[in-house]
């Protein structure tokens, strides 16, 4: 009776209900894909909103061009002929691959220096510019940029320079007040003297202080021991500024005499191409120089051969002194400053 009635039981009970889950539980279990929908990011606030909504954005973008060209950011062959320079000195300093912080530092002030030179040059020439057939078309002589704006731009442009450099330390610190300084300076050279390439050598080159002072940590004791070697560099990388810039200058030197600009392209006169030649075997011997105070080895020296062989090529071009051919000239210079880069490099690379 008792079996027969727990069986009876068993065929009248319900059978045993499934547990339901829910789509969140399903998903969480294993096996189971979860939806792959990417998350919206969240809105902005409906202030902000309004506000990107008022930007025009077109003539944002116009803006931004003008200062870019302002700024010579179209024209990367200046920088570069401030830059190997630089880098001469950060490999020559290290004696080796210089530390990738401090080579990532002069590099991005490098870009940045050149570019405020740039803008405060287009000030201070802002009443010539429009009057030399290569300039006429700069922002500033066409009054796409006002010399309000481009002086907004520099301050923008030297405030991240200096920025850059308080990561280095206090001696590079101060020796940068006097590259700012003599950046600043330049463009009112041509006024007072013919030698304005030679002040735009040292303010071109007071990179290489700096970075024997980067690299050195900043230990004043360490700085004076590397000062003939440092020093070197420096009058060599005056000269090689005063030869490409003066190449640079015999484009403009009818409308500089025009309009009463100074320059060592007028200064030279018709001896200019001489006394350029004059200065290139200089600047080959202080660089014969720098590599015995760095003890570079035969890649320098093969480079200070592609150098020479890329000089005498100018002063070919320039034979007739054409604009266009005096302008190439000047362009070939990077070629020149890349050369002996290279050259340092495996000297240390291979050493």
């Amino acid at each position: 009776m008792k079996g027969g009635y727990t069986k009876a039981m068993a065929r009248k009970s319900p059978p045993p209900s499934r547990p339901r889950t829910s789509h969140t539980t399903a998903t969480a279990m294993p096996g189971v894909r979860r939806s792959t929908a990417p998350a919206m990011p969240p809105a902005p606030p409906p202030w902000i909103a309004r506000q990107l909504a008022r930007v025009d954005w077109a003539h944002v973008r116009e803006r931004l061009t003008q200062y870019a060209k302002l700024a010579r950011m179209d024209r990367p062959v200046g920088a570069l002929l401030l830059l190997w320079p630089t880098w001469w000195a950060l490999w020559l300093a290290a004696q080796d691959f210089p530390p990738l912080g401090t080579l990532t530092i002069f590099t991005l002030g490098v870009w940045l220096m050149r570019s405020a030179g740039c803008v405060i040059n287009d000030f201070a020439d802002r009443g010539l510019d429009p009057h030399v057939q290569r300039t006429r078309e700069r922002p500033l002589a066409t009054g796409a940029v006002t010399p309000r704006e481009a002086v907004l731009v520099f301050l923008v442009l030297i405030t991240l320079a200096f920025l850059l450099v308080l990561l280095t330390n206090r001696l590079t610190i101060e020796l940068s007040v006097a590259g700012a300084f003599l950046a600043i300076t330049y463009p009112f050279m041509k006024r007072y003297t013919y030698l304005p390439q030679v002040y735009l050598g040292c303010a071109f080159g007071w990179s290489i202080p700096m970075a024997f002072a980067a690299i050195g940590g900043g230990d004043w004791t360490t700085f004076v021991k590397t000062l003939p070697l440092c020093g070197l560099l420096f009058l060599a990388n005056v000269i090689f500024s005063t030869i490409y810039d003066t190449e640079y200058a015999m484009v403009d030197r009818d409308d500089d005499i025009r309009v009463g600009a100074k320059s060592t392209a007028i200064l030279f006169g018709d001896a200019d191409l001489p006394i350029i030649a004059v200065l290139m075997v200089t600047f080959m011997l202080a660089m014969l120089l720098v590599a015995q105070r760095g003890h570079l080895h035969w890649p320098h020296f093969a480079a200070l051969g592609i150098a020479a062989a890329l000089f005498v090529w100018q002063q070919w071009l320039m034979r007739g002194r054409e604009r266009d051919a005096c302008l190439k000239a000047f362009r070939n210079n990077n070629w020149v400053g890349l050369a002996l880069w290279v050259g340092i490099v495996l000297s240390y690379a291979l050493k």
